[in-house]
């Protein structure tokens, strides 16, 4: 309730409440669904999720690298599957690793059902030069908590809020195409995925302007579904202090 009213103020209590009782519906589908993924056959998954590919498909064609950006919305496993499963070049997936090894196997096994290539957020660091060559596609939640020195610093809604700025700078050095995919729910059990180009050249503009960018595209996205976003994130644990002025981004200044 505190992240929400954070993000709408102008809400009632009984706005809030509702977008809040919704969430915890759309959370517990998320994670039903999940289990279910296990068994699924993939005539069913196709039944329930549809995914906007001409983007993706045509910057592949034309030989870019691609970049999707998503926040953590509902359902983000469905998205990795109609993602890797409509990707015509090698796609990445950036995993935290579970501490319970049966599960972690579990889950490493159902994701890379459609050959999505795993990488856990540790090995990332570490082998990122070497994954990231020729051409490929990476999925990132671009909106997780960062360390608040090293970040870039832009107004979330009505407060401040850090951003990694690994995205950015990474997309810029591989020259990327950037997609924002944006999750909609439109009725229970059922998932759409909406593609939004952000850039088709990325070395073109600064990691500060692709940054504010994806900040647009996510609060737009949120503002439309406010429930299907994961509200239990910690997206304003940190406080903005006045030494972090040099990484911080001017929200009203033009992206062109």
């Amino acid at each position: 309730m505190s992240n929400i009213t954070i993000a709408f103020p102008e809400k009632s209590d009984e706005e809030k409440t509702r977008i809040s009782k919704q969430f915890y519906k759309n959370f517990v589908d998320t994670l039903i669904e999940t289990v279910k993924m296990i068994s699924m056959p993939t005539s069913m998954f196709e039944k329930r999720c549809t995914m906007d590919v001409e983007l993706m498909l045509s910057m592949a064609a034309k030989g870019k690298s691609i970049q999707l950006q998503s926040g953590h919305q509902m359902n983000w496993e469905y998205a990795n599957w109609i993602a890797s499963k409509n990707c015509p070049i090698p796609f990445i997936g950036i995993y935290q690793k579970i501490s319970n090894a049966g599960f972690n196997k579990l889950f490493y096994t159902f994701r890379s059902k459609f050959n999505t290539v795993l990488v856990s957020t540790t090995d990332f660091k570490k082998r990122k030069d070497e994954i990231l060559t020729g051409q490929y596609a990476i999925a990132l939640a671009a909106d997780q908590n960062t360390n608040p020195e090293k970040c870039f610093w832009l107004n979330f809604f009505s407060k401040p809020a850090p951003f990694v700025t690994g995205p950015a700078i990474g997309a810029i050095k591989n020259n990327t195409a950037i997609i924002f995919v944006n999750f909609i729910k439109p009725r229970r059990g059922y998932y759409h995925f909406e593609s939004t180009l952000m850039v088709e050249n990325a070395n073109e503009f600064t990691a500060e302007q692709l940054t504010l960018q994806y900040k647009i595209l996510l609060e737009k996205a949120i503002r439309k579904t406010p429930d299907n976003y994961l509200w239990t994130h910690r997206r304003w644990r940190h406080e903005y202090k006045a030494s972090y002025n040099p990484s911080w981004i001017d929200s009203s200044e033009p992206f062109n």
